[in-house]
């Protein structure tokens, strides 16, 4: 006969915490799949993108959902091509380190003209995240144009001006940040040259 010690009841929150770590062990594993395939992801990522703007023209509604939806995407860009050490933090901290009397001297995270040194562009939000915080924010989206609570009245071309706008003065801006401090966050077609000339 069995003991009561020999047979554990498991009580109803535990199988449920059972099943959510079930839930979230496939899905990390479905995600592992997935990270290697970077071009398939971005590829379903757009598709997904394309039926949410279908949903929008089509239904001809939830353009806040969407102008959320392209702002926090705008931020997302941003970071990703951002350095993860922003070089304009670096030279405010020297500048504050000259005036103390400090020798100045700090190992920059962009390489420069008298450092020959490779070190490599880290950026801020890696393409894996980005990948990932755009699809979520994208199923998101679309799940909040299910419901007619976020279809809010708004005269739609003032939101697309108002975006563009925003998009062309920030991204300016970090066009004129990269210039500045001599970094392209992009390798694409690019040699790295080593010695003369």
């Amino acid at each position: 006969m069995m003991s009561g010690s020999d047979t554990m009841e498991t009580t109803p929150v535990q199988n449920l915490q059972g099943q959510f770590t079930k839930v979230q062990r496939q899905y990390q594993q479905l995600l592992d799949r997935w990270t290697p395939h970077t071009l398939n992801r971005w590829l379903a990522t757009s598709g997904l993108l394309a039926v949410f703007l279908l949903r929008i023209v089509l239904s001809q509604g939830w353009y806040i959902v969407c102008y959320a939806h392209a702002i926090y995407l705008l931020n997302l860009l941003l970071a990703f091509l951002q350095p993860k050490f922003d070089p304009s933090l670096q030279e405010d901290l020297l500048a504050d380190d000259a005036e103390e009397g400090g020798s100045g001297e700090t190992m920059s995270p962009l390489p420069s003209a008298r450092d020959d040194e490779f070190r490599p562009f880290v950026r801020r939000l890696p393409e894996w995240q980005f990948w990932l915080s755009a699809t979520r924010a994208t199923l998101v989206a679309l799940f909040c144009t299910m419901s007619e609570i976020f279809d809010v009245p708004v005269y739609w071309p003032i939101l697309v001006v108002y975006f563009f706008v925003l998009f062309a003065l920030t991204m300016r801006r970090q066009i004129q940040h990269m210039i500045k401090y001599k970094y392209v966050p992009f390798d694409i077609g690019r040699k790295a040259r080593y010695g003369g000339k």
